[in-house]
C-alpha cells in the first residue's frame, strides 16, 4: 500500500549563521538513540540522555504545513521545535519535550518536526518559542537544552487512525505521551496482540492489519511506564481521546537502589523516586511495569531528571 508521508513547510529564521567570537558553539550529544529491531519488529530503545547540552537555535514558521511527526496541527501554544536527523532519530523524539534556555530565559517546546539541514545541537524553534528566549532580529542565538522526563501534557493519551487504515492495514498516531515511546502493541476483537513498527514519520504501523476493531492498545515508554487503552474504533482521520496518561502523572519506575554501605563510607547519591496517581476511569487502565514502584515515595509529576545512566531500567517487551 502506498503511504503518504507528511511534508513540512520550513523556513529558517533570518541570518542563519554561527555566532562569532566569545567561544565556539559546542555541538550537543545525540538525544535520540538508534532503534534495534527485535522480536518480530518491536523497537527497543534506551532512554534519551537528559543532561544539558549546548548549541544554537534558529526559528521557522510551519505555515500550515504538516510536520514530519504527522501531527495534524501545531500545539495550541505554538511552542514547538524541529530537530536535526540525528536527534530526531527516525521519529523516536516525536512528542517529547525539551527545556531550552537562551539569552532571555527558558521555554519548553514539543518536538513535532525534523530539520533536515540541522546538525546535532542546532534546534529550529517556532518563531513564538524563539522570541521567548532571544531577540527575533538576531536570527540565531546560543542555547542550552535538555530533555524533560515525565512532562505535563495538554491532555491524556490520544489515538488518531491514519487515512487509508483498514482491517488489512493498521496505522495510527499516538499523542500526548510526553516521554519517548518504546513500543505499541495492538489487539483486535480476537485478543491477540500485534507489535506495531514506528515509521520515520511517527505512524505506528501493522502491515497485515489488526482486524476491524474496536482495538485494545498497549503503550510503553522508555522509562517503563505503560498504559492500556480500549475501545479505539477503526475511524480514520479522527482523534480519539482516552483517560489514560503516561506522563505528567502516574508511576515512574525507579532505578535499582544501591546496597547498604557501612557508615564510614560515603552514601550513594539519591535515586529518582516514584510518584503515584489515581487509577484511570472506566475502560482505560494505566499501570507501572516495574515492581520498584512499590516504594511508595513521591516525586513531582513534571520533572527533568538526568537518567542517562539508567538505561538498565528500560526493558523491551
Amino acid at each position: 500500500m502506498t503511504e503518504t508521508r507528511p511534508r513540512s513547510h520550513r523556513r529558517i529564521g533570518p541570518n542563519p549563521r554561527w555566532l562569532a567570537a566569545g567561544g565556539a558553539v559546542v555541538l550537543a550529544a545525540i538525544i535520540g538513540v538508534a532503534l534495534v529491531l527485535q522480536n518480530g519488529g518491536s523497537a527497543c530503545a534506551s532512554p534519551p540522555a537528559t543532561s544539558a547540552h549546548s548549541g544554537k537555535a534558529t526559528f521557522y514558521d510551519l505555515d500550515g504545513g504538516t510536520p514530519n511527526c504527522s501531527y495534524p496541527s501545531a500545539p495550541d501554544d505554538d511552542l514547538f521545535v524541529a530537530l536535526g536527523p540525528s536527534e530526531y532519530s527516525d521519529a523516536a523524539a516525536c512528542g517529547t519535550y525539551l527545556d531550552v534556555t537562551g539569552p532571555k530565559g527558558k521555554v519548553r517546546v514539543k518536538v513535532i518536526d525534523k530539520c533536515p539541514e540541522c546538525d546535532a545541537g542546532h534546534l529550529d524553534l517556532s518563531r513564538t518559542a524563539f522570541k521567548k528566549i532571544g531577540a527575533e532580529s538576531a536570527g540565531v542565538i546560543p542555547i542550552t537544552y535538555k530533555t524533560v522526563v515525565n512532562p505535563a501534557t495538554p491532555g491524556p493519551l490520544s489515538v488518531r487512525m491514519i487515512d487509508g487504515t483498514s482491517r488489512y492495514y493498521w496505522a495510527a498516531l499516538i499523542d500526548n505521551h510526553g516521554n519517548q515511546l518504546q513500543s505499541v502493541k495492538v489487539a483486535g476483537p480476537g485478543g491477540t496482540f500485534h507489535t506495531a513498527k514506528r515509521a520515520d514519520y511517527n505512524n505506528w504501523i501493522i502491515d497485515g492489519g489488526a482486524g476491524s476493531g474496536p482495538f485494545k492498545i498497549k503503550i510503553l515508554d522508555v522509562y517503563g511506564r505503560s498504559a492500556t487503552v480500549t475501545g479505539i474504533s477503526l475511524t480514520p482521520n479522527k482523534t480519539q481521546s482516552t483517560s489514560a496518561r503516561l506522563s505528567g502523572g502516574g508511576t515512574v519506575p525507579a532505578p535499582h537502589s544501591a546496597s547498604p554501605t557501612p557508615a564510614k563510607k560515603k552514601s550513594p547519591s539519591p535515586k529518582p523516586s516514584a510518584s503515584s496517581a489515581a487509577p484511570p476511569a472506566s475502560a482505560v487502565t494505566s499501570a507501572a511495569v516495574a515492581p520498584l514502584a512499590a516504594a511508595g515515595t513521591t516525586a513531582p509529576a513534571d520533572t527533568s531528571l538526568d537518567l542517562a545512566g539508567a538505561a538498565a531500567t528500560s526493558r523491551c517487551h
